[in-house]
């Protein structure tokens, strides 16, 4: 099965400051670290990039231009991958830490009959839900997961449920919305999402701790 990773790196990076995904992090940039991760995984790459950016990361990968929203970038990346894909991983640069194993497990649960694998961790803080400044309710965190990127999908789960145009944040409620079946694997706490500077520090600590 012909596997097919879309890294999403077309955000302006508005909480950031700037386009955090073009960072360093240690020896290398965000998104090259999250490139690097798919590479490995996939038999082929796509990032979509900001409009008007140039690649200057790995060669054989391929760059397209984004769109104003997330849904549209990742729109841009299906419409540069081939038709006879069987698998497809959607992969947010700003999570440049995520590990093969992870791309590797969403991977195998498609292959295995899921319309699409997403890595969670389980969420160990109390939840609360606010109104203004006020609590009204604590919410129980039975059964409640924290969503991670890379996401694997059945190239024709994505394709159809991206088909209308809409958008998420998440391509995998895009696919639940459409009645696929969605199922969980192990996520990491150190596969991090860089959204702020702080963010990008702890990744830098994590970088330069690791073997």
């Amino acid at each position: 099965m012909t596997v097919w990773g879309i890294v999403v790196a077309g955000g302006q990076a508005t909480r950031f400051g700037s386009p955090k995904q073009f960072e360093r992090l240690g020896d290398a940039r965000v998104v090259d670290r999250a490139v690097m991760m798919a590479v490995a995984a996939c038999d082929h790459v796509t990032v979509v990039l900001p409009a008007g950016m140039p690649w200057e990361g790995d060669e054989g990968v391929t760059a397209v231009p984004g769109g104003d929203r997330r849904s549209d970038s990742v729109r841009a990346g299906l419409a540069a991958v081939d038709e006879d894909a069987d698998v497809l991983v959607v992969h947010d640069a700003a999570r440049p830490l995520a590990s093969k194993s992870i791309f590797d497990a969403v991977i195998d649960a498609v292959r295995a009959g899921a319309d699409a694998a997403v890595p969670a961790v389980p969420i160990p803080d109390t939840l609360k839900r606010v109104e203004g400044v006020r609590v009204v309710e604590t919410v129980t965190r039975q059964g409640l997961f924290a969503v991670q990127t890379p996401q694997a999908f059945r190239a024709d789960a994505l394709r159809r449920a991206h088909a209308a145009e809409p958008d998420a944040t998440d391509d995998a409620a895009l696919v639940e919305a459409a009645g696929g079946t969605v199922v969980v694997v192990p996520g990491d706490p150190r596969n991090l999402k860089v959204t702020a500077p702080e963010d990008l520090a702890i990744a830098e600590a994590l970088v330069q701790s690791s073997p």
